[in-house]
């Protein structure tokens, strides 16, 4: 796994997440709790001098570990986020994964909706996902939250809104450029607070959280960021290999992407 500058890819993000507040009237972020977005709101607190300037959002389905909630409870009252609780149903859905699939898409949407939210900041990188490396810093969703991802405008900052219809918003992603052990070497270096549920436990971590019915946990013995940078460096295993596998599968990700899925 290749290892980047960590001082220009948080250079980058802090741009991007910049502009993002600084064009669109009303800016919102997901925060699942897990490595990606608490990075993510850990650049923005960099970006605006200790503060999150826009509300957080956690598309919760009732499912998620208990630790990640008392985390989820803990980091919003200590940077003091502006955190949104919206719940999700656990239904039977396109993906196979009625817990974590098109019904958090359903949620989200509703929530757009409500508070007029005209751009989205999603901690998603391009190295996770096949259909993910598509993405662009700034991506338009349309009305009812389709992503065309055959016909994206040109990543231009002035010429992005010209794709937007009356109801449309976008997707913006400060870390697409991170790989997931950029991320761990930003956390060590930042001390961002981490999930602990991504430390080993009995000889078993959670190498990628999602709730309590889709995710699986890895044979490891990494009981600290350091030990879990080490592991990475060797290992042949996928990051996602503990998710559901058929929301994974190249092209249901595809059309769940393109219907709204994060």
């Amino acid at each position: 796994m290749i290892k980047q500058d960590i001082n220009e890819l948080e250079e980058r993000s802090i741009f991007v997440i910049r502009e993002a507040k600084s064009k669109f009237k009303n800016v919102a972020a997901l925060w699942s709790m897990g490595k990606d977005s608490t990075t993510m709101l850990a650049i923005a607190r960099k970006a605006f001098l200790g503060k999150v300037p826009f509300p957080v959002i956690h598309i919760d389905n009732g499912i998620d570990f208990p630790e990640t909630y008392k985390f989820r409870e803990d980091l919003a009252r200590k940077w003091k986020l502006d955190l949104m609780v919206v719940d999700s149903e656990v239904k039977p859905d396109l993906s196979g994964a009625a817990c974590c699939g098109a019904n958090k898409s359903i949620a989200l949407k509703k929530v757009m909706e409500k508070y007029g939210f005209d751009a989205l900041i999603v901690s998603i990188r391009r190295d996770e996902h096949g259909i993910r490396a598509k993405e662009r810093y700034v991506s338009p969703r349309d009305r009812n939250f389709k992503w065309n991802y055959k016909n994206q405008p040109a990543e231009m900052w002035n010429d992005y809104s010209s794709s937007l219809d009356s109801k449309g918003h976008v997707r913006i992603h400060p870390l697409l450029d991170f790989n997931e052990i950029d991320i761990w070497q930003y956390i060590k270096k930042n001390k961002v607070p981490i999930n602990p549920l991504y430390f080993s436990r009995n000889g078993l971590r959670y190498r990628s959280l999602g709730c309590t019915h889709c995710t699986t946990a890895i044979k490891s013995g990494a009981r600290n960021v350091d030990d879990i940078i080490k592991e990475l460096e060797t290992t042949g295993i996928e990051e996602r290999s503990g998710r559901d596998q058929d929301k994974e599968k190249e092209y249901v990700m595809q059309k769940l992407r393109a219907l709204g899925y994060m």
